[in-house]
């Protein structure tokens, strides 16, 4: 194939330039939120467009193992915060010297804040034990469920929604706050909300925590440690990962979408 008959193949199926730029913008804007929840409700035509685009993730064996838990009610948003709060408590004692302090300074979740919490869940059993794609690899299914947390993320940040992953949970306590029935697996509490601003940086990249590492150095050719830094590829990911910064610097500085 030629590269004329390659790039005319390409632009048959790419999208506009207007919007591919837009889907970059999405994912490099991007953010853990925890602590700028605003109260303004969420429309349901919003939360309906951002569960249809969740719906809509690849699944191994087209299985579709995820169900979707909205929580409105602040009571039963005290109990998962109260579920937090128990194994937020064991988290911090797993650290030592300066990271535990780091670790207790940090506001990691909003979960009474934020109007709605979303929990994604895996229905391991939904079509049966033996399913295409997962005869081998048995966690295709989880896999699957955070593609979907994928999804829901980046259209609630097109639609000006921050999303915030609470992970520090003991699972069974957070099944018991929201009556999950123990076969179902709890694979993300998703805080969902407008934001007064969306930081330019991870909040943990920003407090020191750990640096975005440089993807140069994680991309290897052909076997694992395979490093080639004269690849013409090297030279595109230096450039794309500076452009990917400047652009969530550019979403930083735009308005509140409320």
């Amino acid at each position: 194939m030629t590269s004329t008959t390659a790039a005319t193949a390409a632009d048959i199926h790419a999208f506009t330039e207007q919007a591919r730029d837009a889907i970059y913008q999405t994912i490099f804007a991007r953010r853990d939120v925890r602590g700028q929840f605003l109260p303004t409700p969420v429309p349901d035509e919003v939360l309906s467009r951002i569960l249809t685009a969740a719906h809509y993730a690849p699944s191994v064996g087209f299985m579709q193992p995820w169900n979707f838990l909205v929580v409105q009610s602040d009571e039963v948003k005290r109990r998962v915060r109260a579920a937090f709060g128990v194994a937020h408590a064991q988290a911090a004692d797993m650290f030592e010297g300066d990271q535990r302090g780091t670790y207790q300074s940090l506001k990691l979740e909003g979960i009474v804040e934020s109007p709605i919490g979303i929990c994604v869940t895996c229905d391991r059993e939904r079509t049966g034990p033996v399913v295409i794609g997962r005869t081998h690899i048995k966690t295709m299914d989880l896999y699957s469920s955070v593609c979907a947390v994928q999804n829901l993320w980046l259209a609630a940040r097109a639609e000006g929604l921050g999303v915030g992953w609470v992970s520090i949970f003991n699972q069974a306590e957070l099944q018991d706050a929201l009556g999950i029935p123990k076969h179902i697996t709890p694979v993300a509490y998703l805080c969902v909300g407008y934001v007064s601003h969306f930081y330019a940086k991870p909040e943990l990249e920003t407090a020191g925590w750990l640096p975005r590492l440089p993807i140069q150095d994680l991309v290897y050719f052909d076997q694992w440690g395979g490093r080639d830094d004269e690849h013409a590829l090297i030279a595109h990911l230096r450039r794309d990962q500076a452009v990917a910064q400047e652009a969530a610097e550019r979403a930083r500085l735009q308005p509140a979408a409320r």
